[in-house]
């Protein structure tokens, strides 16, 4: 079949599918599949137009059953389903900055009426904080129970969801006090990184380049997204918050925001975070292959951005922007 396995496709003209078989071979069907859903049938080997615009990003199957005096051979290939072009290159004007708990192992963050939630520790010890934005006090603390890293955490209506990594069970808190409220089976992934929300859904994804979707009511699984930019799928995607439609994810290790199309998969534009928080300005025991950015929150009324990361001093507030940073020197002051 073609065409042949492996094709990067991308939106925009339909995919051409086709069998091919010698010209003495006269077959009575030709049904063709798409990820075993049947998308039509033809009488030869003229290609079968599909519409690959609709698609999720990442691998596809195509199947054709071709039948001839009631025996069916079945052919088979793949493809892939990428974004157009490259993602646009975005980088940032620092607006504000607000100060931080140096000692906060930052994995998840999330902002509500003024205040920070922030998912701080490891298996010593894990937390969920309710923090002041502007002096960085804590407010509220709420120890996690048992050996868990504790990973996102996502504001829906008056709760708080905090994930942890590996088990199932999340945690349900007061978004107020953070009194406990419960506890939640998640019903996807095999473990659980960076979480967010369209108030409709939840999304997190599992440090690969999947993102699950769970219904924010029952929390049981109903999709999911595989991201992709215009050549390869994006792994280590971590942190993640919801942004005006589109999902803003830290890449792990990387000074880098994508931005997702959560309905495809797709990343449409990436912010280049390099030396957001200055080189100079960091401290000597700055391990820069662990403080890593780790912690991204929005203000939706305020239309704010804000980033931090793991035992950082400052959390900023960002603007994104097509420009060089001031806080990178131009190519000709570099000697």
């Amino acid at each position: 079949m073609t065409p042949y396995a492996g094709l990067a496709a991308e939106a925009g003209k339909p995919l051409q599918a086709m069998v091919h078989y010698p010209s003495s071979f006269s077959p009575d069907s030709v049904v063709y599949y798409l990820d075993s859903v049947r998308l039509g049938v033809k009488d030869d080997s003229t290609a079968f137009a599909i519409n690959i615009d609709t698609l999720h990003m990442g691998l596809r199957t195509i199947m054709a059953k071709v039948w001839k005096d009631g025996e069916m051979h079945l052919g088979m290939t793949t493809f892939f389903r990428v974004p157009p072009a490259m993602p646009e290159r975005l980088t940032f004007n620092i607006v504000n900055k607000f100060p931080h708990d140096t000692a906060a192992d930052t994995h998840g963050l999330s902002y509500d009426n003024g205040f920070l939630y922030e998912s701080v520790g490891d298996t010593a010890h894990t937390e969920l904080r309710k923090v002041d934005l502007k002096t960085g006090k804590v407010l509220a603390r709420q120890v996690i129970p048992g050996a868990h890293t504790v990973k996102g955490n996502t504001v829906i209506g008056d709760k708080v969801l905090q994930f942890v990594e590996k088990e199932k069970q999340g945690y349900i808190f007061d978004k107020n006090n953070l009194k406990p409220l419960g506890q939640f089976e998640r019903g996807a992934g095999p473990t659980a990184w960076g979480v967010t929300t369209d108030g409709k859904k939840i999304y997190f994804d599992d440090g690969t380049n999947r993102i699950w979707t769970i219904d924010k009511d029952t929390y049981k699984k109903n999709g999911f997204i595989d991201v992709f930019d215009h050549e390869n799928p994006v792994i280590l995607i971590n942190e993640l918050e919801y942004v005006d439609g589109m999902i803003y994810a830290n890449v792990y290790g990387f000074d880098t925001i994508v931005i997702i199309d959560p309905k495809n998969g797709g990343i449409d534009q990436a912010i280049n975070l390099m030396n957001l928080w200055p080189f100079k300005e960091r401290p000597k025991t700055f391990n820069n292959e662990d403080n890593v950015i780790n912690g991204i929150a929005y203000d939706t009324q305020g239309k704010r951005l804000f980033v931090t990361g793991r035992h950082w001093s400052w959390i900023f507030e960002i603007q994104v922007a097509k420009h060089l940073p001031e806080t990178i020197a131009a190519p000709e002051a570099v000697r």
